[in-house]
């Protein structure tokens, strides 16, 4: 005989109001808990552009989901994979202390989930909090997979500011109305350049200044007197952007998710990789209802590049109908927020200065004071041979694009780098002797050298456990002098110094910043010029560092460090999870 429990319907009602919000608000939960997220990876027909294509998506949405946590809180994403393309997917910016096989990049930390196949990606979040995103991390797959990943405090912990009326989270992205996949592979095959994209989205949406997109605009509304944070996030494949928001002033407070000295600014820019949060301070009483919103590329490269504009609409609410109907002028009329040149590098370096960290009691900057280990890494493009009887559209007939860390291309092996570490099967997958400095130096920003041609290999940088490491970033004239934004997985890093020109190391270091340089993830190496930065190595597992272009990543402009394991059990990289993926 069993016996029922009835429940009355008030405590019922509790229970599934409490369950709701879990789900539907987890920034109210208490921290420490664990958040399970499934992504199913589907087809999805999109139309933009007036033209409809079949993308490839995380349960059917462009751009993907929200993933929130909290700063202690685990994470737990199911993938399946239902399409015939492979995919794996990277958690940028998440530290990943002791859970390296969640990583995502494909053949470095993981075979990528092939058709039909699925992998659980489990990580905590350690001493993080602020504005991430996720994204797939194979080929040009991020063209459409991608979404922002939320980390609130700690319960009952504030932010170092005031806390704003709404946040917003801003995506940029970038839309092709070919198959991406198609693009970068006849870019492989031929050695030219490949088609640059037709449109930027704001959070997957074109926007007015593109051919039959007014519907497709991204709109946010605001009530006046109010303080937004808009958490901007740059998923576009291949352009750093700068962004405004016509006659308003934005106040920046945190950057790759670490808090930064407040600074205000009309204009930011922000590479791809990079997160931003603002304050947007609306005014208390508007004189009209609607402003728009706008970012466009930075770029000094030689080759093409999305020239266009992508504007959004910021649209007061509340407000009297007087000044709504003399105020709503049609979208087209409304001035364009001004930005800086396409080219100018000036307003970047100085952007780019502004940043400190907060370096408080309560949010120290431990940048290493001394250094073990000393690098100075060349970054920029470069040349392979065409193959034979074949002609290519490289920089010249004979001759394929490519780029590099210390002229090394980088060739992703067969095979995850991690795993050939684990299970001590390197042998044939690869070496351990990428140069720590060039190996042929040159006049790096001067007159290009005449052979261009990169060397090709699988090549990794050894460090022994709790090495603190300065690493100097130079651009190359090489086939013109860019901005190259290099991300680093698995830490975060000082930017200490930076400047243009070659790195001087008797003369430069002398002006780091060691008090309060910034803390970020992925920082832009200046067009023609150079940054240093230090972290400290531990983490143990096999870490990609790569240009957040992704032509630049897809050329070769990627290499990995390998940090072994320490002595203590907390040091040590576990064992692979079951369900890790096979090559």
């Amino acid at each position: 005989m069993s016996a029922s429990i009835f429940l009355p319907r008030s405590i019922l009602l509790t229970i599934f109001c409490f369950t709701c919000s879990i789900f539907l608000f987890p920034e109210f939960v208490t921290a420490g808990v664990t958040r399970h997220y499934k992504f199913d990876i589907r087809l999805k027909n999109v139309t933009r552009l007036c033209q409809t294509k079949t993308i490839v998506t995380v349960n059917g949405k462009f751009p993907g989901p929200r993933v929130v946590a909290r700063e202690g809180d685990r994470v737990v994403v199911k993938v399946v994979n239902h399409v015939s393309n492979n995919v794996s997917f990277h958690w940028h910016g998440i530290r990943q202390i002791q859970s390296g096989w969640a990583d995502g990049p494909a053949y470095i930390t993981q075979c990528p989930i092939q058709t039909g196949q699925s992998y659980v990606y489990n990580f905590t979040i350690i001493g993080q909090r602020g504005t991430l995103w996720w994204h797939a991390h194979i080929s040009w797959m991020r063209a459409t997979l991608y979404g922002p990943l939320i980390i609130y405090p700690k319960h009952n912990t504030s932010y170092p500011f005031a806390k704003p009326h709404k946040e917003v989270p801003i995506i940029f992205g970038e839309w092709w109305n070919a198959n991406t996949e198609a693009v970068i592979n006849q870019s492989l095959v031929t050695g030219a350049g490949p088609n640059v994209s037709d449109s930027y989205t704001i959070n997957g949406r074109p926007g007015p200044l593109y051919n039959c997109s007014a519907k497709d605009t991204f709109k946010l509304k605001v009530k006046p007197g109010k303080t937004y944070m808009l958490r901007i996030i740059n998923a576009a494949l291949n352009d750093d952007l700068f962004f405004s928001i016509a006659n308003h002033t934005m106040t920046v407070v945190e950057a790759d998710a670490v808090y930064v000295k407040p600074f205000e600014t009309d204009i930011i820019l922000i590479t791809p990789g990079q997160t931003t949060n603002v304050l947007l301070k609306t005014h208390p009483n508007p004189q009209q209802t609607t402003f728009l919103m706008a970012a466009r590329p930075y770029f000094t490269g030689q080759g093409t590049f999305d020239n266009s504009t992508i504007a959004g609409i910021l649209m007061y609410d509340n407000l009297s109908a007087s000044i709504s109907s003399s105020s709503n002028a049609s979208i087209k009329n409304l001035p364009i927020p001004t930005l800086p040149p396409i080219n100018s590098t000036s307003f970047v370096a100085n952007f780019s200065n502004k940043f400190r960290s907060l370096a408080n009691t309560q949010f120290p900057a431990n940048v290493p004071q001394k250094v073990d280990k000393y690098f100075f890494f060349t970054v920029g493009l470069g040349s392979n041979p065409c193959p034979k009887n074949q002609t290519c559209q490289g920089p010249n007939n004979s001759s394929k694009f490519s780029a590099s860390v210390n002229n090394v291309s980088m060739i992703l092996p067969t095979t995850a780098l991690l795993q050939s570490y684990f299970f001590k099967k390197s042998n044939g997958i690869y070496t351990t002797d990428f140069p720590s400095v060039p190996l042929v130096p040159f006049n790096y920003t001067g007159t290009p050298p005449n052979n261009t041609h990169v060397s090709n290999g699988t090549k990794v940088v050894v460090l022994p456990f709790n090495t603190s490491v300065e690493l100097v970033m130079q651009d190359t004239s090489i086939l013109g002098a860019e901005s190259h934004p290099l991300h680093l997985h698995g830490y975060n890093f000082y930017v200490v110094g930076q400047g243009f020109g070659n790195f001087d190391p008797k003369k430069d270091p002398a002006n780091y910043n060691l008090v309060d340089p910034v803390e970020r993830n992925t920082i832009g190496v200046p067009s023609g010029g150079w940054v240093a930065i230090r972290f400290l190595a531990d983490n143990p597992g096999v870490w990609f560092m790569h240009c957040h272009f992704e032509v630049h990543l897809s050329w070769g402009l990627r290499m990995a460090w390998l940090v072994l394991d320490g002595e203590l059990p907390n040091q040590k990289l576990p064992p692979p999870p079951a369900d890790l993926p096979k090559c």
